[in-house]
């Protein structure tokens, strides 16, 4: 507690609020001015209650606990740069107007990717485009997916060999693909359809259903 400024403490005394029969402690400053302290526990209890439970002295607040002032976040731009696109059409075999890709992208030679208008493609894309890579219009890719192209022989010596293979993969219109999804070589996704997160795509699937799961299977049709 504070002493005021100009002000001298004097001896504590103990004076019974109004309208209570427990006393409280009190601080008399010279000038008459009386502040009121928390109301005085009776002898031991601090003893009953335990080390646990004794009161604490209020903690000062620090840099990580004091409340910090809302900071108004700055208007959103639009959906892209005149640069970045220019980048990613070169980058790209065929962007649509008005596709929109988040970066980071990762591609094996980004030649091999086709991407519909109106697409739009979220945060870790990852594209091996060994093969051909078509994503139709109108998609919605969500982010970390892995489209996959390359594969390798199953029998150890080959592989040992270092022999790879490519199979395209095609993604038709009004696709959505959730977070996580990994589509796996050959595989074609038919228009429509929705694919959930987390799901690995090893065959393909029909237009208008609704595929979840390792491996993915339909659950649903629209």
């Amino acid at each position: 507690m504070r002493r005021a400024r100009g002000a001298s403490w004097s001896r504590p005394v103990t004076v019974p609020p109004p309208g209570s029969d427990r006393g409280c402690t009190n601080v008399r400053y010279r000038d008459d001015r009386l502040l009121r302290r928390r109301p005085a526990d009776p002898p031991g209890a601090d003893a009953r209650r335990g080390p646990l439970h004794r009161r604490r002295p209020r903690e000062r607040p620090t840099r990580a606990t004091r409340r910090r002032p809302r900071r108004r976040l700055p208007p959103r731009r639009g959906r892209g740069s005149p640069g970045a696109r220019a980048i990613l059409e070169d980058l790209l075999g065929t962007l649509g107007q008005d596709a929109y890709v988040k970066p980071p992208l990762f591609v094996d030679y980004g030649g091999g990717i086709h991407i519909g208008p109106r697409t739009f493609v979220n945060y870790h894309l990852t594209a091996l485009d060994v093969a051909t890579i078509t994503i139709g219009a109108d998609c919605q890719i969500g982010p970390n997916v892995q489209l996959l192209t390359p594969t390798h022989p199953i029998e150890p010596g080959p592989r040992r060999d270092k022999l790879e293979a490519a199979k395209p993969i095609t993604i038709g219109d009004n696709v959505w693909l959730g977070g996580g999804v990994i589509v796996c070589p050959g595989v074609t996704i038919g228009d429509n359809s929705v694919i959930g997160a987390g799901a690995v795509v090893v065959r393909d699937v029909p237009a208008d259903v609704v595929a979840v799961g390792n491996p993915a299977r339909v659950v649903r049709h629209l």
